[in-house]
């Protein structure tokens, strides 16, 4: 090829290429700005604080979380996303996914505190527990096999789960358990919550079925009831001397752990709330958002006054964020 033709085709190339519309990158994640919201048709992610709401696609040769999101569980950079009958992980704050398998229905995920010195990963599901132990690679016998296990909290060295057959307690990392402890009626717990210093003062919380909330102070070993007598709770997160309650007859609050409930409206009534997400927690709770059956809602202060913030018409059934710097991080995800 002469010069002159080498420079015609190189020429040829340019104007193709200016001719393809051009590759703009991903937007940047701002983790304190970037809010995921599992819905019943996948997951969807907010860039600016819930104000607007993109779904969460794989992309030609890309994973990506499919089917009903029930649990979201933002570490960092590393996010662990429960939908379906897979377990996906991202290690870059939820760009690219990577699929683990995993048998029934995903409901809970949850790792352990301190991730990067202990890559132990549960994962409840409808058929039991899971554990892993290298963050999600690999799994063992399936522990607390036929129960649904729906919420799991591991505030060390109790692992407390949520089940079908009541509240379950390990105190060797999942090798036994107990439970369900008297007094606890039979019935499905779908939300639980415990005592910020569980190991001291092992109170805790738990949503049975439609028949309210119910208290133990002795690490589940003893329960009563707690109110919300009638009510499906489908969460329950404890911040200082509050309880929060999230029903199929909106978001209600406790003072007194548990005596005296009320409800909390303003826009949010008689609204069913599958789950609470208090994002600037521990230090602030006035800021909420609630998962609903007709989208995401927001509270400022505190959930006095409520208003929409996306998702119109889709099932919620979760939510997460990433925790503040340096902050611990909350066990409400998932």
């Amino acid at each position: 090829m002469t010069r002159g033709g080498a420079a015609l085709a190189f020429g040829g190339v340019l104007l193709a290429a200016a001719a393809l519309p051009a590759q703009s990158p991903a937007p940047p994640v701002v983790s304190s700005l970037t809010i995921f919201a599992g819905a019943a048709d996948g997951l969807w992610r907010s860039r600016d604080w819930g104000g607007t709401w993109e779904p969460v696609e794989g992309g030609p040769g890309r994973a990506a979380p499919t089917g009903a999101v029930r649990s979201i569980l933002p570490l960092g950079p590393r996010v662990y996303v429960g939908a379906e009958r897979q377990v996906f992980v991202s290690d870059d704050f939820g760009q690219a996914w990577t699929p683990l398998a995993a048998p029934g229905l995903v409901l809970s995920v949850l790792a352990s505190r301190y991730p990067q010195a202990d890559p132990t990963l549960f994962v409840g599901t409808t058929e039991g527990l899971l554990k892993s132990p290298d963050a999600g690679h690999n799994f063992g016998p399936p522990l607390l096999v036929g129960m649904p296990v729906s919420r799991l909290e591991w505030p060390g060295p109790a692992l407390v789960a949520a089940t079908g057959r009541g509240v379950m307690v390990s105190m060797d990392g999942g090798a036994t358990f107990a439970g369900p402890g008297r007094g606890l009626p039979a019935g499905d717990v779908l939300s639980i919550a415990l005592s910020s210093f569980f190991a001291a003062d092992p109170v805790l919380f738990a949503g049975v079925g439609h028949l309210g909330v119910f208290r133990s102070a002795d690490g589940g070993a003893t329960w009563s009831q707690a109110g919300l007598s009638g009510q499906r709770v489908g969460d329950l997160v404890w911040l200082g001397p509050f309880l929060y309650a999230a029903t199929e007859a909106g978001v209600w609050r406790s003072e007194d752990l548990g005596r005296n409930w009320l409800a909390l409206g303003g826009g949010l009534e008689q609204r069913a709330v599958r789950r609470l997400l208090f994002p600037l927690a521990p230090d602030s709770g006035s800021e909420i958002f609630a998962a609903t059956d007709q989208g995401v809602w927001r509270s400022p202060d505190g959930g006095q006054h409520w208003q929409r913030s996306g998702l119109a018409g889709r099932q919620v059934l979760s939510l997460g964020t990433f925790p503040p710097p340096g902050a611990a991080r909350a066990r409400r995800k998932g």
